[in-house]
């Protein structure tokens, strides 16, 4: 069969040349080992999905006190840069390309995960009712897919020299990507996540330099890209950002005027991308086409969309010109071989939902290709 899938076509992204135009954005699998320590499985799964035209990885913390999830993976230790070398060892065997998503999650944790059992941190201290964090209370690991979920604990609001001290964080992470292997990497400053608390209005209630107006709103996320930037190089980082979900209760009231400053903002700096995440649930608002061409006007690197795609949506977005790439997230899951189901037509594989989160390997790299 024919391959005639604009998907299929090569893209350049900051210094590297990608084989397609379809992306595997983070997704949270929560099977790191002991010592949240990337392990043998996670290469395999990688590995297996190295068709795609960029990997982005899981959420990755950038240190403990990052963390909000059981089983999540860092990058801030030795023995996490090592676990990591072993998945980026095993995509580039595969001929793939994989940037490590950095993130701190902020006020979206629990005591349980964070150092010394302390309240986590955000912008304000302001909680998000009803938003709830996996924790692993019996410490059974992640083999059991055994844990609870359970309201995030109430934050604390973070003081002007912890700030930086995440900005440096998350710098010292960057280069901890590098040295694992990562072809670059992604700031998460979307679904709710530090920098997200930062960015929206209604998340943010500070009266110094990083809260109130938008330019001070915007400050977090400018320090913390120039800090990664200049550890990494900008054609190495990409960012993330959720324009107009809601999702773990960030709220922006002038969401559209929010975010194409931050596209400005990050076109200044000179990033490799601007990876934004749709609402992807039933009755989602859907984002405009208006917008979204403002958005490619407002930043001069590539765009990548993620969100509900399929292939004659995902082409159309290419071909108007506002994306670059797709990313596809849940249907990499049960589909390692995404990209040539795409290209040949291929039906696609329904993936597990009870095997998404902690587990072994069924659910996780047990799923055939189409050739197998």
């Amino acid at each position: 069969m024919k391959d005639e899938s604009i998907l299929s076509e090569p893209h350049r992204l900051g210094n590297q040349r990608l084989k397609n135009r379809i992306a595997m954005p983070p997704m949270t699998r929560s099977r790191a080992g002991k010592g949240d320590v990337p392990t043998a499985l996670m290469a395999s799964y990688y590995a297996q999905r190295a068709s795609a035209g960029l990997i982005i990885s899981e959420g990755t913390q950038i240190s403990k006190q990052g963390q909000g999830y059981a089983w999540t993976p860092g990058i801030y230790s030795d023995e996490q840069i090592e676990g990591w070398k072993k998945v980026t060892d095993a995509v580039h065997g595969n001929n793939g390309t994989i940037f490590a998503q950095l993130w701190h999650v902020g006020r979206i944790s629990h005591t349980s995960l964070q150092p010394d059992h302390q309240a986590p941190v955000s912008s304000s201290a302001l909680s998000a009712e009803g938003v709830k964090v996996f924790i692993d209370p019996m410490g059974k690991g992640p083999e059991s897919g055994v844990g609870e979920m359970v309201q995030h604990s109430p934050p604390r609001a973070l003081t002007t020299s912890e700030i930086k001290a995440v900005v440096a964080d998350f710098g010292q992470a960057a280069q901890n990507a590098i040295k694992a292997g990562f072809d670059g990497v992604e700031l998460h400053g979307a679904n709710g996540y530090l920098i997200n608390q930062f960015l929206d209005s209604q998340a943010n209630h500070r009266t110094d330099s990083y809260g109130g107006a938008l330019e001070n709103r915007l400050r977090f996320l400018q320090e913390v890209t120039e800090a990664v930037t200049k550890a990494v190089g900008k054609y190495r980082v990409g960012v993330r950002l959720a324009p107009l979900t809601t999702l773990q209760g960030t709220v922006d009231d002038r969401p559209e005027e929010t975010y194409l400053a931050a596209a400005k903002l990050l076109d200044s700096l000179g990033i490799a991308y601007i990876h934004i995440a749709e609402a992807d649930w039933e009755d989602a608002p859907t984002m405009p086409l208006t917008f979204k061409q403002q958005l490619r006007e407002s930043f001069s690197g590539s765009l990548i969309y993620a969100g509900k795609y399929d292939k004659v949506k995902a082409e159309r977005a290419i071909r108007e010109g506002w994306a670059d790439m797709i990313g596809f997230g849940r249907p990499f899951i049960a589909n390692p071989d995404l990209p040539f189901r795409l290209a040949h037509g291929h039906p696609l594989a329904e993936g597990d939902a009870t095997t998404y989160f902690g587990g072994g390997a069924k659910g996780y790299t047990d799923y055939p290709t189409v050739l197998q």
